[in-house]
């Protein structure tokens, strides 16, 4: 008897059995891919702060914390090496002078953009490899995976 295909497998699959699976497989992609990126000596915990400035800035540190779901003080701590680092500036906001804002310095605007260029060549580079029809799978998974994060 045929080895049964990974579609059929899924089929059969329980429902905690799927979840594992998923979760298991998003995990190992997640991991592999912060592992590309601009060759600094941030941790990922300082990455992702310096991203969400970057991209969304700018933002008070309590937004971060919210943000990065971590506390207050331990987000301060992330802060105060970046700022220290050269790679995020704290300024007064213009409308409360008591409200502090973040803002990425250009060395870490670069940062976060290299590490996205890296990231996305190394899942690219893997996209060629899979069919069209594989990559349209891929496409509506994404969106499946994007309601999922949204519930």
């Amino acid at each position: 008897m045929p080895e049964p295909t990974t579609t059929t497998r899924a089929r059969r699959a329980s429902l905690a059995e799927q979840s594992t699976e998923l979760r298991m497989a998003v995990m190992r992609l997640a991991r592999r891919i912060r592992q590309e990126r601009a060759e600094t000596e941030l941790s990922a915990t300082q990455y992702a702060a310096l991203a969400w400035t970057a991209i969304d800035g700018p933002l008070t540190p309590g937004r971060l914390a919210e943000l990065e779901r971590v506390t207050p003080p331990s987000m301060n701590r992330t802060v105060n090496c970046l700022v220290d680092s050269g790679l995020l500036v704290r300024e007064s906001s213009p409308d409360d002078g008591r409200k502090v804002l973040l803002h990425a310095t250009d060395t870490g605007h670069e940062i976060v953009r290299e590490t996205r260029r890296r990231r996305d060549a190394w899942l690219a580079k893997r996209f060629t490899a899979l069919t069209p029809a594989e990559r349209d799978t891929l496409a509506e998974a994404t969106e499946i995976l994007r309601r999922l994060t949204d519930q």
